[in-house]
């Protein structure tokens, strides 16, 4: 079967030479020009690589690949960039990136680079990818948007709260700013505002809180953001 590759590049002339080269190598390309647009391409469709430049109009790479970690741990990600400072590198890594390779690189070596992480994909177990999160009484399916709370039944979430509830679970003890909020489970392409998020949060005290006016799991950092614990 075709190797289906989205790639997020805006510079035309990069783009059109990597995508050339690609299907050179017998793989399905998608071509994306704006953050905004990588993150609409991957809701679409499935595939087996994404390549991401991180200096991109509207939303960078590094909210892109956030945004598409919510979604899926597992398809790999390369980070093709001119940002080639050792920090750049630890903050694609943690934001979720496989790879990350500098401009200008030798092209035998990014097309190296493409074959290795397609193959280590395949060979992945996907049975082993973490799709549940338990706390508490409290247990989420992020596969199929159900979860159960303290009143022991389950109900199905829409990907909106299930995307903003994975992205504060993963970053547990830790401040997400109302911005980062908008920025990855959002995008540019909707400004809801910050009573919708709020309203998120409320919803969730009474979905997983025995006590919602004393929350144990899941906090309001007043004029900063929101914080999950688990304990």
């Amino acid at each position: 079967m075709t190797k289906q590759i989205l790639l997020v590049e805006d510079e035309e002339n990069l783009l059109k030479t990597i995508k050339l080269n690609l299907n050179l190598e017998g793989y399905e390309v998608t071509c994306a020009e704006t953050g905004t647009q990588g993150v609409a391409c991957f809701h679409k469709q499935r595939y087996d690589l994404v390549i991401l430049d991180v200096m991109l109009p509207e939303l960078d790479g590094f909210a892109v690949c956030k945004a598409i970690r919510l979604e899926n741990k597992t398809v790999p990600i390369l980070f093709l960039t001119a940002k080639g400072s050792g920090e750049d590198k630890v903050f694609g890594l943690k934001a979720g990136a496989d790879d990350y390779l500098t401009k200008p690189f030798h092209l035998e070596e990014f097309l190296l680079r493409v074959k290795i992480l397609l193959r280590r994909a395949g060979q992945r177990d996907k049975s082993t990818t973490d799709d549940q999160f338990f706390f508490g009484p409290n247990s989420v399916h992020f596969a199929t948007y159900e979860i159960k709370g303290t009143d022991g039944k389950s109900q199905t979430l829409g990907k909106k709260e299930i995307m903003l509830l994975k992205l504060l679970i993963e970053r547990q003890n830790e401040v997400v700013s109302r911005e980062e909020i908008l920025e990855v489970v959002w995008g540019e392409d909707a400004s809801p505002s910050t009573r919708t998020i709020d309203n998120y949060i409320l919803a969730f005290r009474r979905y997983f809180e025995e006590n919602q006016k004393q929350p144990r799991y899941f906090h309001s950092i007043r004029g900063v953001g929101y914080k999950f614990t688990s304990s």
